[in-house]
């Protein structure tokens, strides 16, 4: 199944972070158990993808071992595969093939690279060679230092050019055009206004021609918008952005709380069409 060209309507991505410091639900799901009971109650709410990560790429995080990863992943998706679902498809959250192959291998569909193939570009040697969707997100610096005086002159223009330049080495490396879609990295080194710039040109990103993953789910900025601490507090902005989101073309939505934003695709949907 090719999925990125069967999208007819916006899908949303349920996050699922089976580490003990994501900035958001660190600790929460990183039992075998409690992930799975996760994803279950996210297919209940009609999640269409879910998104596994080992690692936390939150600010200052501090980077996993390969080996590490692996061993928070693959049980967790092999247990969704079999105590779950057979057919949702999943996501790997990953910069390292090693780490995609052996969660492919454990029953997932799709790669997401937040580092688009720097990291490790034997990612796109595995994409192409499995014939999977691989999604490439734009970071300036990395993790560690992303979020260290970012500066850009021209933000959209930037990202768009960064995306362009990864896209074209996907396809060099032998990843299929229609397994490509990208990712603008809102809250990836970006200051609140690039995130704020790039949330109204999506547009931009969409007349590339691959699909685009908007990421915003409860990200800091929105708080400092809302004058909100916490970030839990901030599924309905998370909402707002995701039906904005769905009026200027984007077709996959990567969040938290599955159920809020799968109401706000639905409405979105509903009036743009």
């Amino acid at each position: 199944m090719n999925l990125f060209n069967q999208i007819t309507k916006p899908l949303v991505m349920g996050i699922l972070n089976v580490t003990p410091d994501s900035f958001s639900d660190g600790g929460k799901f990183s039992e075998v158990a409690t992930a799975v009971i996760q994803a279950q109650l996210m297919v209940n709410q009609s999640v269409d993808i879910i998104d596994i990560g080992g690692e936390s790429t939150r600010p200052n995080s501090k980077s996993v071992s390969a080996a590490e990863q692996i061993k928070r992943v693959v049980p967790v998706i092999k247990a969704i595969r079999k105590q779950v679902s057979s057919s949702v498809a999943i996501s790997i959250d990953t910069t390292l093939s090693i780490v995609a192959e052996a969660a492919l291998n454990a029953g997932a569909t799709i790669i997401n690279d937040i580092s688009a193939g720097l990291q490790d570009d034997a990612i796109f040697t595995l994409a192409a060679e499995r014939n999977v969707p691989i999604i490439l997100m734009h970071i300036q610096g990395n993790p560690q230092t992303m979020q260290e005086a970012p500066y850009y002159d021209d933000v959209v223009a930037e990202v768009k050019n960064h995306l362009q330049e990864r896209i074209e080495c996907a396809l060099s490396m032998g990843v299929a055009k229609h397994n490509i879609g990208i990712d603008v990295g809102i809250g990836f080194g970006k200051r609140r206004e690039d995130n704020l710039a790039l949330l109204a040109h999506l547009e931009e990103f969409v007349a590339l021609g691959y699909p685009v993953l908007l990421g915003t789910s409860r990200k800091r900025f929105m708080g400092s918008l809302c004058q909100v601490d916490e970030p839990q507090e901030l599924v309905t902005a998370t909402a707002v952005t995701t039906a904005l989101g769905v009026m200027q073309g984007v077709q996959l939505f990567r969040v938290h709380d599955v159920l809020e934003n799968k109401q706000a695709v639905d409405v979105a949907w509903a009036i743009k069409t």
